[in-house]
């Protein structure tokens, strides 16, 4: 006979052990209520806690020997732990340290300057956009590459930014995010033992993507105070196997812009020997020293080059999750391919309101940067008022300075103290490189958040925070 249960109770409670006998002691209305409370303890044994109904216990109808069966059966399942399970190619990789430093923030009620997400809301008119998107039906999937008028609006874009006129259909894939841009570039053009050149420090989604590309990961550091690419070092690491080169300009986390010295060199080695570049410019709109340069620009990059970017940073919209990666046809093939079966479409109300926000008078863009230009000062001049050394930022809203004049082991231990004692957040660097020795004199701040909590923590770090 069907069940009267939705929930057909025998196959819910067997992983847990219960046999349909144990439901016939009672009535239907407590097998209800015991089914319910054995689906809450499976969703709670899957969060890593353990916990059994107690209706057995109380209930009058369960005879001793049950109970001390459910009890024995209780004792043993809360002695088993499961060791965490992992990909091997995922194994090396913890909980990011965004997450982790952003727990400890709100656990010591400090000021973060860690995370780079901004403490103020993105641009009314492009908020508007996306609610009358919603309110226009604009709610189902998108096409998978991108809404129509929003590819035509990222090329409308390029096109000012770079002066190269590209075709929106058949170059443009819009992802969720400039981190899924990244991860389909890498899966959908990447072999096994292909070899992938970073420059450390990096981002850390690039050596994780590249884990599970299968890629051989070859890291060329960049040091303070210039943090100048080392040409001699890039020139012997490029070998027959080197697929790719992965450029971040603006770079986070140092602030470094990439010169055009610089560019044109890398170009001119990849040219020689056929060698792709995969550039992240999420920072285009952030370069308060000197222009930005788009590696796809220079003479005979484009048709080796994927350019990735973002409506988040520029426009305060983090949360929002819209990316696109720009290549020529023959690459972009393969970043639509790894695309579609990660993500396949992406936010669609979102992308008709991002239509609206690359479209905005350069007037925006003027601004924003007088703005972070404003907030950069004040952190800047804070830290040195403090004792740390800074080194020079000429984009991104982040800014890397040496600690150890505060007398701590390295940056890990610095930035607990930081926190814990002082109430300020930043992030330890060791994490972006291949080989954490090289960072672990150096923390990072960032600068995109309201002056008035910028300034709060300079004086919390000017009152409690001592040279050594």
């Amino acid at each position: 006979m069907q069940s009267l249960c939705p929930w057909t109770p025998c196959k819910m409670i067997t992983p847990l052990s219960f046999k349909p006998s144990t439901f016939s002691a009672f009535p239907f209305s407590k097998q209800l209520l015991l089914h319910k409370k054995s689906i809450a303890s499976i969703s709670s044994t899957r969060r890593g806690i353990v916990s059994y109904p107690s209706v057995m216990a109380s209930s009058p109808s369960v005879s001793t020997t049950q109970k001390d069966a459910f009890s024995t059966q209780n004792d043993s399942t809360r002695k088993t732990q499961q060791p965490l399970q992992v990909a091997k190619r995922l194994e090396k990789f913890k909980t990011t340290i965004f997450t982790q430093m952003s727990s400890l923030a709100i656990k010591y009620g400090a000021i973060n300057l860690g995370q780079g997400f901004p403490n103020f809301d993105g641009p009314e008119f492009v908020k508007e956009a996306a609610i009358q998107a919603i309110k226009d039906g604009k709610n189902q999937y998108a096409r998978g590459y991108g809404v129509p008028d929003f590819n035509s609006a990222i090329a409308e874009r390029f096109k000012k930014d770079t002066g190269l006129v590209v075709d929106p259909d058949k170059e443009i894939t819009v992802t969720s995010g400039c981190t899924e841009a990244i991860a389909a570039t890498m899966l959908g053009l990447i072999n096994p033992g292909d070899e992938v050149i970073l420059f450390a420090p990096f981002y850390d989604s690039y050596e994780a993507t590249l884990s599970m590309a299968g890629a051989k990961i070859k890291g060329i550091t960049l040091r303070p105070p210039a943090f100048s690419v080392p040409i001699d070092e890039l020139k012997s690491a490029i070998t027959k196997n080197t697929r790719a080169i992965l450029i971040n300009t603006p770079h986070n986390p140092t602030g470094k812009m990439f010169t055009r010295e610089e560019l044109s060199t890398i170009a001119s080695l990849c040219i020689e020997n056929d060698v792709l570049v995969f550039t992240d410019e999420v920072y285009d709109k952030l370069a308060f020293e000197t222009d930005h340069i788009s590696m796809a620009s220079l003479p005979g990059m484009y048709e080796r080059t994927v350019t990735l970017n973002s409506l988040g940073k520029t426009f305060s919209l983090t949360g929002w999750k819209i990316g696109w990666a720009i290549a020529p046809p023959h690459l972009t093939w393969g970043v639509r391919q790894a695309h579609s079966f990660l993500t396949f479409a992406t936010s669609t109300p979102m992308q008709w309101a991002a239509a609206v926000a690359l479209r905005a008078p350069e007037s925006y863009y003027v601004e924003l940067k007088r703005d972070y230009m404003a907030k950069k000062e004040i952190l800047v001049e804070g830290l040195k008022a403090v004792g740390f050394k800074v080194f020079p930022s000429s984009g991104t809203y982040f800014v890397v300075v040496d600690h150890t004049p505060f007398g701590l082991e390295n940056d890990i231990a610095f930035c607990e103290y930081l926190i814990k004692e002082v109430g300020v957040v930043a992030i330890p660097t060791s994490v972006f490189y291949l080989n954490p020795e090289d960072g672990k004199n150096l923390v990072r701040f960032t600068f995109c958040k309201d002056e008035e909590t910028l300034k709060a923590a300079v004086e919390r770090m000017k009152e409690k925070l001592k040279r050594k």
